[in-house]
């Protein structure tokens, strides 16, 4: 008797790898961060500023691309992202210095933005609410991933071909990627290959399909709720890019690392996130089959996770490589763990028509707070030392997880405010 997967863990499956290589595309530069550096004559504020450019523009972006892919539909705007972040990505070759490099980060923040908001509406569309957890969950393995699959891809090409080429291949995979969407990706609706069965499954589970509906771009922000979303994310997301983007640089700064051992090790952390990701997503489903409501499933996940990010806090002052490393490792697990209910969220407030729009403003806003935190920790490190970073991201979570607490009283679908 053979096993055949699911059709809806498929498509959770094709979103993962995408989100893979979205992170691969945005991690080449923090890699190859110290090689660049030292050609271009770069300093660490300078380095900041080229991340916060980055986040500066996947912000907006957000903003952007919610509406515009709630409009155009999943396939179609997910299409167009990946073409143009693929080539932004593959610009990067052509970089000369700080401003050519700010502005590269720039387009391909703009474009990578709507992986996410696409990644949630599908997963809305595809999964009954009791395993959108799992699903996303599978989702967020992406950046974990593709932070872990770029330091020994790029160190490896970087030593062999030169740094160029470690911008040319991540971008020319994606557009791999998409001749495989566009074959593949359907609604469940209209899938030649879903089962009656599973079909049924997925339909009577999940929102009922509404058409869009006509409103001011402010209808969101009358939901008490957003402002719990966008604020958890304004203070936690700097505490994540923080590792995204410097990990490298602190390898190589603050540890003595070259290339090659950046490539060797600089992965370990990010493969805790996966597990992180995949055990938060498993940990909220089993909460909810087990009878636990899904307000209190959300929230024991987002706080589990939030309270043990602190764990990164001795890293910094660790006697050896390999115990700092696994504190990192430990804390990157806890954030993804947590993550995992957090970004279930707008699916889970929201139908399935608005998710692309509240996942926007409810990205937009992280990236904010995250681009405003690369600004100080440039700067921080340049005058002061990595210990004052550290000691900010052992409390970014705890104080994102209050938010939710806060102003998010009950997890259930909210009324249509503003749907008029």
């Amino acid at each position: 008797m053979s096993f055949r997967l699911a059709l809806r863990w498929r498509i959770a499956i094709m979103l993962c790898l995408i989100t893979t290589i979205n992170y691969v595309d945005r991690q080449v530069f923090s890699v190859a961060a110290p090689v660049l550096m030292e050609e271009f004559s770069l300093s660490n504020t300078e380095y900041g500023w080229i991340t916060s450019g980055f986040l500066f523009a996947y912000a907006i972006g957000q903003l952007l691309t919610g509406p515009v892919i709630d409009r155009l539909g999943t396939k179609r705007a997910f299409s167009l992202a990946v073409i143009a972040w693929s080539l932004a990505g593959i610009a990067h070759a052509f970089g000369r210095g700080f401003l050519s490099f700010f502005t590269f980060r720039a387009l391909l923040g703009l474009s990578e933005a709507a992986n996410f908001p696409a990644a949630l509406k599908a997963v809305a569309e595809w999964f009954p609410r009791a395993e959108r957890s799992m699903a996303v969950g599978i989702l967020a393995v992406g950046p974990g991933l593709g932070a872990m699959i770029t330091p020994p891809l790029v160190g490896l090409i970087i030593e062999t071909l030169g740094w160029r080429v470690a911008f040319i291949i991540p971008g020319a995979i994606g557009l791999v990627w998409l001749w495989w969407w566009q074959r593949y990706f359907h609604s469940p609706e209209r899938h030649p290959d879903i089962s009656a069965q599973e079909r049924q499954l997925i339909l009577t589970g999940r929102d009922r399909a509404e058409p869009p509906v006509k409103r001011p771009w402010y209808w969101v922000l009358r939901h008490r709720e957003i402002w719990g979303l966008v604020l958890s994310r304004f203070i936690g997301d700097g505490a994540f890019y923080f590792f995204v983007f410097w990990l490298p640089l602190y390898l190589s700064s603050a540890r003595g690392f070259n290339i090659m051992e950046i490539a060797l090790f600089a992965w370990i952390p990010f493969l805790a996130l996966d597990f992180g990701s995949l055990a938060g997503g498993w940990f909220g489903q089993r909460l909810i089959r087990g009878g636990m409501s899904l307000d209190r499933s959300r929230k024991i996940v987002i706080w589990i996770g939030a309270l043990l990010v602190p764990v990164a806090l001795p890293a910094v002052t660790a006697d050896s490589a390999a115990t700092a490393i696994a504190l990192i490792a430990a804390a990157m697990f806890a954030m993804q763990f947590k993550a995992s209910s957090l970004f279930t969220l707008p699916a889970d407030l929201f139908p399935a028509r608005d998710v692309g729009t509240v996942w926007g403003l409810f990205g937009a806003i992280g990236s904010f707070g995250a681009m405003a935190f690369n600004v100080v920790v440039g700067w921080t490190i340049d005058h002061f030392s990595y210990q004052p970073v550290f000691a900010a991201v052992a409390v970014m979570h705890i104080l994102s997880a209050a938010m939710i607490s806060l102003f998010i009283p009950q997890v259930r679908q909210l009324a249509p405010a503003g749907s008029a």
